[in-house]
């Protein structure tokens, strides 16, 4: 969910303003799982922009403090919310540590990097939820490691219906600054898609592994 309507507008326009997401819904993009999709989101690019980075930074950080209070450390997802996971754990004043996909083959085999103690307090970051398979592989090496998950932040979900399942599931809060249904709102408001085209992108997303551009 997300945390209120301000934010997820705000949020889905600097999203927009720098192409960190793009729409298409004329010539869609192909996902790596081969999903045909009209929309295309890399958040990382967030990065490259001071302004924008500083906004997620302070929104996420102010949202995490009001709805958990202080965790012991912040978690990113590797690898695309190691970036924005240490700028909010550096605006918080908190230890950050990251989790990845898998135990590192070699050296110490670590999966979660950086210190961190068992017992203690986290909150997850993520850059953005599709179906919600990796950030909660995330969750689950956490909680084998004795770690106490809060919950997860994310900068935006695509609000999949298996997504909200899989986190039901796995008992995991999750909270996103922005969404699908408040990026279309902002997109159409603005003039960057039309009537026409929000049809398709609605339809697209009730059924995304099915859909294809007509």
């Amino acid at each position: 969910m997300i945390f209120n309507k301000e934010t997820a507008k705000k949020t889905a326009e600097v999203l927009l303003q720098i192409n960190a997401i793009k729409l298409s819904p004329k010539e869609p993009f192909t996902w790596a799982s081969g999903w045909k999709s009209p929309i295309y989101c890399d958040n990382r690019i967030v990065l490259s922009f001071p302004p924008i980075r500083n906004y997620i930074r302070e929104t996420m950080g102010k949202h995490i403090e009001r709805q958990y209070g202080k965790p012991d450390a912040i978690a990113g997802v590797a690898t695309g919310a190691i970036g924005v996971g240490m700028l909010v754990a550096e605006y918080l004043g908190l230890p950050f540590i990251y989790v990845r996909p898998d135990a590192k083959g070699h050296g110490r085999k670590n999966q979660i990097e950086g210190f961190v103690e068992s017992g203690q307090n986290v909150v997850v970051v993520e850059d953005l939820i599709s179906t919600g398979k990796s950030s909660l592989n995330a969750v689950k090496a956490l909680k084998e490691a004795g770690i106490n998950v809060k919950g997860m932040v994310a900068i935006f979900t695509y609000g999949f219906d298996v997504a909200a399942k899989n986190f039901k599931k796995e008992n995991v809060l999750l909270h996103t600054l922005s969404n699908y249904e408040s990026l279309l709102e902002e997109a159409l408001e603005t003039n960057y898609i039309s009537q026409k085209e929000l049809v398709t992108l609605s339809e697209w997303n009730s059924n995304p592994s099915e859909w294809n551009v007509n």
